[in-house]
């Protein structure tokens, strides 16, 4: 763990997913340049709520708020998943818990072979689905801003790639043949969910830290 102090050109990320984490600071840095992306292992580690709301836009707001009151600084939270058509929109934003197993004990296999299962007897044209997310930014004084950005797209019969986590080996964005987890992480990038959400959000981080 660093000790990184308050002020100057730090912004938190409230995650300790070290894949979704670096995707975010990829995403973000170019955008934003000079900033100092720090993530929840570079600060003492505290509680973090639970994601009681029902929306994304909630459940970022509930990890930003935290994140700010726990480091002082400007602090950024996303909140995604994949919404299947079929499935009535879920698991939307039970994703990462679908099948009720952690992430750090097998949770993206356990969901992805689950969904697969849950799938089983659709039909290709009816596996439509779609990436949302919800950014939230937090800064000292109380502003709050959030952004959405969703990918649609469908579910592929089985796993392909071996970029990229959570659902991206099983869906393949519109207009691709490849599934997201076999993209460049460039190209992913620039058609995301996650990617949508930080570009807009982005100038609202330029204003936070005071350029």
């Amino acid at each position: 763990m660093t000790e990184p102090q308050p002020g100057g050109r730090r912004v938190v990320l409230a995650s300790n997913n070290a894949k979704k984490l670096a995707e975010l600071r990829r995403i973000l840095e170019p955008l934003v340049p000079g900033i100092e992306v720090l993530g929840l292992a570079d600060f003492p580690a505290y509680d973090e709520p639970a994601e009681t709301e029902p929306t994304f836009e909630g459940n970022a707001l509930i990890k930003a708020r935290a994140a700010l009151a726990e480091t002082g600084l400007p602090s950024l939270a996303d909140d995604s998943g994949l919404c299947v058509d079929a499935l009535n929109g879920m698991p939307g934003v039970l994703s990462a818990r679908w099948s009720g197993v952690a992430r750090s004990a097998g949770g993206d296999a356990a969901n992805n072979a689950l969904l697969l299962s849950q799938l089983g007897d659709v039909p290709q044209e009816r596996r439509t689905a779609r990436f949302r997310a919800a950014v939230a930014l937090c800064v000292p004084g109380g502003g709050e801003i959030v952004e959405h950005g969703e990918m649609a797209g469908r579910i592929l019969a089985a796993e392909r790639g071996g970029g990229g986590f959570g659902y991206d080996p099983l869906f393949a964005a519109d207009g691709y043949e490849v599934s997201t987890a076999e993209l460049p992480a460039e190209e992913k990038d620039r058609i995301s969910h996650r990617g949508k959400a930080l570009a807009a959000i982005a100038p609202a981080v330029v204003e936070a830290l005071g350029d």
